[in-house]
């Protein structure tokens, strides 16, 4: 079983920064792939940006250039920095753990506001 707990969300003004957190507690995290997802209301929820076991790293063309996933596998953590926020950002942003052969998991979300 894996525990995930995302953190960081808040309101900010468009152009501004956020740094979001996810802790995936539970088996070897360095083996897990790990992803954002958001979910604007009235919206289906979308893939925002992935990182692999091996670190390669992919983004949606709505925030290339503007977010960078990363990830420390000693803190069983997985980031989200997100500069030149838009008001089209505002969501639920999700964490999702995906476990080889054995399952995903997912966090309660954390809401961004990006609003003026």
């Amino acid at each position: 079983q894996v525990h995930v707990v995302e953190s960081g969300g808040g309101q900010v003004q468009p152009g501004g920064s956020l740094r979001l957190s996810c802790v995936a507690s539970g088996g070897i995290f360095s083996m897990y792939g790990m992803a954002w997802y958001r979910q604007a209301p009235g919206k289906q929820r979308e893939l925002v940006a992935n990182i692999s076991n091996g670190l390669i790293a992919d983004y949606s063309d709505s925030v290339k250039g503007r977010f960078t996933i990363s990830r420390d596998n000693a803190k069983n953590t997985v980031y989200l920095q997100m500069n030149s926020l838009k008001p089209e950002d505002t969501a639920v942003y999700y964490c999702r753990c995906q476990r080889p052969f054995l399952g995903t998991y997912w966090g309660q979300g954390t809401q961004v506001t990006v609003s003026s």
